[in-house]
């Protein structure tokens, strides 16, 4: 069980912990290590971020709520302030993944078993996306949302933008 606090989504000061590197790319260059950018409101993408972070045991992901001035800076940053879907976004070292792609180059980096599920990479992706999006469209309706943005406890704090 993760023990978390929250906060307004608008009074977010992100910031990043000395114990992450320089996670906010200088104009034009992408994050190292890859960046998952998720709806911080949202119950469903908190449950995720959550069971990604139990998976993740090496730690290779960092996180930062779509709602904070350090996913808008990067953002700006990788893609040009061109417009992204308001759930999830991984910003990596091949670029800017969103929906399908994002949910299966996230699961590529997770053990086994769930690396294998980066194997539906051969569904074509109007498919796979139709079907993501029908999540993403009622995900508010069938899991919730929050008032305030989730804030990471402090064991998981430099885990976050």
């Amino acid at each position: 069980m993760h023990t978390q606090s929250a906060t307004r989504c608008g009074a977010l000061r992100p910031t990043i912990s000395h114990h992450a590197p320089a996670l906010l790319p200088s104009r034009g260059r992408l994050p190292s290590p890859p960046v998952i950018l998720f709806d911080g409101v949202c119950n469903l993408c908190n449950g995720a971020v959550n069971w990604i972070m139990e998976r993740d045991r090496k730690a290779h992901f960092r996180f930062a709520s779509l709602q904070s001035d350090a996913a808008r800076e990067m953002l700006a940053t990788v893609n040009g302030g061109n417009p992204l879907p308001d759930s999830i976004v991984l910003i990596d070292e091949a670029g800017v993944h969103t929906q399908s792609d994002a949910a299966l180059r996230i699961a590529a980096k997770l053990k086994w078993p769930w690396s294998w599920l980066s194997a539906l990479r051969i569904v074509p992706r109007v498919l796979r996306d139709a079907m993501y999006n029908v999540v993403a469209r009622h995900r508010y309706r069938w899991f919730g949302q929050s008032d305030t943005c989730r804030v990471p406890a402090p064991h998981e704090r430099h885990r976050f933008l």
